[in-house]
């Protein structure tokens, strides 16, 4: 969505937003309604005022003051109690419009392709959907409403103004212009400032984010001092993004002030010289005047404020509608279910490119029958991790056809498809949750005692119980309280719990102690028994025991056949293997 710094309001985008209040109209109008009744009664109070100076202190009508008076003080308690519904509810709606907001926004995200997020900062997508949509609730709370309120009480006041004396009102007027300029020219520069501010904060959260995220790799290299000097940038390109705001702010407040007070003088004056001279002006006039005055200009003042409030909230929809209208999903297209899943796979020349025109996979083709397992070994970057992802459609392929019993993956429904699929990633991720959630993800349908059986057919119910609280044990963020080689445990079970019909391994075995990689090994004969398995090998009993051995290079497939035929020709896996795995003492 384009962003408009020409003009001061986006009224497509605030229509936009506006729908989200559509469930909520009875909220909507009652909110309109408290609005309106508490504007009226702030402007009853000046002629109220007005009358009691005129008729009842210059009278000395000690009746008349008694019962004007009360009727003040009604009024002052039903403009405070109209207030307090019209502030709570404007704020209610706007953090109902917000909840429903942010769960639009998680959905999508959530149907984003994995390209997305390889692009994308992950503290710009935390900044949008927390801060962000946190600021837009301001909209109703402290900007739309009020600044209808304030506009609806300047024209009562106005229009009061000019019944009581058209003289006294033409001297507000005269100066009034410019404080209508003033305020217009305000309004965009502060647009246009707060959307500066917004990107700040937005740079700030990532960089934050990233090096709290990276701590470890920071320290490492000793690169404290740098981040902290790019901080430091940062920082201050954020502090001069609101010092921007505070010099706008600066200029156009002192402005308004001077004009309100020029504006009383001259009622004093005029309106002061024509009560002397007993005219239609009064001194009740006068008075209510002055006070009328001040409740125009300080409206005027406030809707400067509050168009502030607003404008920052209007900025961060316009960021957040931005993100929901990216079309970065990948298209759920398929309408057939698969149902008991034989697993047979099938590449059928498959292209695929991270990045336009640079091709990861140059048309591979490979065939996996059902319940076979195949080990896919090569270099870094031969392009194995990314046959997972075109499995499981993290990503389209450019050209071929991927195929599952039959089914080209593109007709499956997504739910359907990765469902069948369980994957093991070499980097774990663990949630700052339990074991259990970790394991189960909460699904409804696996309980405790499944993950418990699961655990002790793959030989890890033992480490699972010697822990603290054992299934119940919180393992932190990214699982810290865990070792990498129980994480892959844990990774294992909960790929296992599932019982899928397809299983994709990313075999990690690098820091990972002796003890753990043999029950590593252990889980890996248990999970791949019985089922189609497609294991990126970097151990050399799993790829021994593999029924077939893809060598990958580039992109391509070079060779293809049993580790014994493989070793029988000099190519590409023998070289491998007596590079890498001819050293490594196979136990048996």
């Amino acid at each position: 969505m384009a962003e408009k710094r020409g003009s001061a309001f986006d009224f497509k985008l605030f229509g936009r937003l506006l729908k989200y209040t559509n469930s909520y109209r009875l909220t909507f109008y009652f909110v309109a309604l408290t609005a309106i009744l508490s504007s009226l009664f702030s402007v009853v109070r000046p002629y109220l005022l007005q009358e009691l100076i005129d008729k009842a202190l210059i009278k000395v009508d000690n009746e008349l003051f008694v019962t004007l008076i009360s009727f003040m003080l009604g009024v002052l308690l039903l403009e405070v109690l109209f207030q307090f519904l019209f502030i709570y509810f404007a704020n209610w709606l706007g953090q109902l419009v917000i909840r429903d907001l942010r769960i639009n926004l998680f959905r999508h995200m959530m149907e984003f392709r994995m390209k997305y997020f390889d692009t994308s900062a992950v503290g710009r997508l935390v900044t949008r959907a927390v801060s962000d949509i946190e600021t837009i609730a301001s909209i109703f709370g402290q900007g739309l409403f009020m600044i209808i309120s304030d506009l609806l009480k300047m024209s009562i006041i106005i229009g009061f103004m000019l019944y009581q004396s058209w003289q006294l009102s033409l001297l507000v007027f005269f100066v009034l212009p410019l404080v209508v300029y003033a305020t217009r020219v305000f309004q965009k520069k502060m647009k246009a400032a707060f959307e500066e501010v917004r990107t700040q904060v937005s740079n700030l959260n990532s960089f934050v984010q990233e090096r709290i995220t990276g701590m470890k790799i920071v320290q490492i290299f000793t690169r404290e001092t740098t981040e902290y000097k790019k901080f430091k940038e940062i920082n201050e390109k954020h502090k001069k993004g609101w010092i921007q705001t505070v010099w706008y702010n600066s200029i156009f407040f002192p402005i308004a002030e001077m004009a309100s007070s020029i504006t009383i003088g001259l009622i004093v004056w005029f309106g002061g010289l024509r009560a002397a001279e007993n005219d239609v002006i009064t001194l009740g006039v006068v008075i209510a005047f002055i006070e009328l005055t001040q409740m125009l200009f300080r409206p005027l003042r406030q809707i400067a404020d509050k168009f502030n409030t607003l404008q920052m909230g209007m900025v961060a929809a316009n960021r957040v509608f931005t993100i929901l209208d990216t079309e970065a999903v990948i298209g759920d297209h398929g309408t057939l279910d698969l149902g008991e899943v034989a697993g047979k796979i099938t590449f059928d020349q498959v292209v695929f490119s991270y990045v336009e025109n640079e091709k990861v996979l140059k048309g591979i083709s490979l065939d996996v029958a059902a319940g076979e397992t195949i080990a896919i070994v090569g270099a870094t970057g031969a392009g194995k991790s990314t046959i997972i992802n075109l499995l499981n459609r993290f990503y389209d392929i450019d050209s071929g056809v991927i195929i599952i019993d039959g089914v080209d993956i593109k007709n499956i429904r997504l739910q359907s498809l990765r469902s069948a699929i369980a994957v093991v990633l070499q980097d774990v991720f663990l949630f700052a949750d339990t074991i259990l959630n970790n394991i189960t993800l909460n699904h409804p349908e696996i309980t405790e005692e499944d993950v418990q059986k699961a655990a002790k057919e793959i030989g890890i119910h033992d480490f699972i119980s010697s822990l603290p609280n054992g299934y119940h044990y919180n393992v932190k963020e990214r699982g810290v309280m865990l070792s990498s080689g129980q994480r892959q445990l844990i990774s294992f079970l909960r790929a296992y719990v599932t019982r899928p019909s397809i299983l994709v391994l990313d075999e990690a075995t690098s820091s990972i102690d002796s003890h753990s990689e043999q029950l590593i090994q252990d889980a890996t004969d248990k999970i791949t028994e019985g089922r189609t398995s497609i294991i990126i090998a970097h151990r050399l009993a799993t790829i021994k025991k593999a029924d077939k051995i893809i060598v990958m290079d580039k992109g391509q497939i070079v060779e293809t056949g049993s580790h014994a035929e493989l070793l029988k020709e000099e190519g590409y896996y023998k070289n491998l293997y007596e590079v890498q795995f001819a050293s490594v003492v196979e136990e048996e």
